[in-house]
């Protein structure tokens, strides 16, 4: 992959990429990745090279500890490869990924995207032990996802979102525990799959109000400035954003809304971006990219860069 004559798309994955050592190569030849992972520690209070270069699964999965860790790791990656990323015409992060895209662009400080995915994996974690839960669904079309949807929020008496539109193929619902169930059992009958998520709560619902209100006055005190680089596409929207104080609205709904990541694909290529480079573990948003442009896009191109070693496909 030449990125240099490609017009550029830059993503930042969220929870559920979180792997062992993640960032630990980059910090070892990089003084500006090992400050983001200072910062995230001071800012967080937790020993977060520990847990993730050295810890287990389950510490590892800690909200508190996961959202400030992976932000210091995609962070570390785009610091340490922005030269190499000419004709950058968007960024965007899944959900938590969103604020390192802030920062990427040049919208917020990389201290204040520390500070902010601290606080929010804090509230997040604070919100967990009720009633809420989280389930992927794959194999089902958009219509029939909203028919299970429907039909089981009025079986159950209970809240039933579709929180991310993640692909054609897959999308994930949040909510009421027993409404998850139901629209499980419904998705099976329609020879989809539910596949329940290892999260505390319905993340991207209406169920997260009281601690999207903590985090919206801290957002609102960090506030946004006009990108550098270039725009953010939104979660909210899945559009471009430039205007500070309208992109500050959107952050502050941000915890109890929708993904629309098929928008916010959709809207990429439409800016212009044939090359989709995904900075972080795993390679899940790489692969999203490739579902959501299929014949859509035949001369596009998706890659992961998960570390150092790994920016070598970038002159492929």
């Amino acid at each position: 992959m030449s990125a240099t004559p490609k017009h550029l798309a830059v993503l930042f994955p969220g929870q559920g990429s979180q792997e062992r050592g993640m960032g630990r190569a980059l910090a070892e030849v990089s003084t500006e990745a090992a400050e983001l992972w200072t910062m995230a520690e001071k800012a967080s209070g937790l020993s977060l090279r520990e847990i993730y270069w050295e810890g287990d699964e389950a510490a590892m999965a800690d909200t508190r500890a996961l959202q400030p860790a992976m932000t210091a790791a995609t962070l570390g990656l785009w610091f340490f490869l922005r030269r190499k990323l000419a004709g950058v015409v968007g960024f965007a992060g899944h959900s938590l990924g969103e604020y390192a895209a802030l920062a990427a662009s040049g919208m917020l400080e990389a201290e204040a995207a520390l500070a902010l995915t601290s606080l929010r994996g804090r509230l997040m974690a604070e919100a967990a032990g009720g009633e809420g839960a989280m389930a992927a669904v794959l194999k089902l079309s958009l219509d029939a996802i909203e028919e299970v949807v429907r039909e089981a929020g009025e079986a159950a008496g209970r809240l039933l979102v579709v929180a991310n539109y993640n692909s054609p193929g897959q999308f994930v619902l949040s909510g009421d525990k027993a409404a998850i169930e139901a629209a499980a059992a419904l998705a099976k009958e329609r020879k989809g799959r539910a596949v329940p998520l290892a999260v505390s709560g319905a993340f991207h619902s209406p169920l997260m109000a009281a601690p999207a209100t903590e985090l919206e006055k801290a957002l609102r005190k960090a506030g946004l400035r006009s990108p550098a680089v270039a725009p953010v596409f939104f979660n909210v929207t899945g559009a471009a954003e430039p205007d500070a104080d309208k992109a500050l609205s959107l952050m502050c709904r941000q915890m109890t809304s929708q993904v629309r990541w098929i928008d916010t694909m959709a809207n990429l290529h439409a800016a212009g971006a044939r090359a989709f480079v995904e900075l972080g573990p795993k390679g899940v948003l790489a692969k999203l990219a490739t579902a959501n442009l299929k014949g859509v896009c035949d001369d596009c191109t998706a890659v992961n860069v998960a570390d150092p070693a790994g920016a070598a496909v970038l002159e492929a």
